[in-house]
């Protein structure tokens, strides 16, 4: 068992005659570390990536609602009002009436 240990602590295994099953083990693990370890990158980019495009929508999502807000207060009557009267229109002062049409055209 010693015998062993020192062996493998030596690299012997490295360099005898069956080495050959050996060193396809270590390449083999070798590069399942390289691939598990671009697999763990390419996670954290998309994390990243999920983070960065979460910020951009609610900026968005902010944006969007300021502007909705802007354009409510333009709708209103009062502001209407205001920027046609400067033009010389003012507002009527007697409701608008309903106009109904009958057809004699039966189709």
């Amino acid at each position: 068992m010693k015998q062993k240990f020192n062996d493998i602590l030596k690299g012997k295994f490295l360099v005898d005659e069956e080495s050959f099953k050996n060193w396809r083990m270590i390449i083999f693990l070798s590069l399942l570390a390289l691939v598990m370890i671009a697999s763990s990158h390419r996670a954290d980019e998309k994390v990243h990536e999920i983070a960065r495009l979460k910020t951009d929508v609610q900026e968005l999502r902010s944006e969007y609602v300021a502007a909705r807000l802007e354009l409510r207060k333009l709708k209103m009557l009062s502001t209407v009002t205001n920027k046609v009267v400067s033009g010389g229109i003012v507002p009527s002062d007697a409701p608008p009436k309903k106009i109904k049409v009958k057809s004699n055209n039966k189709e």
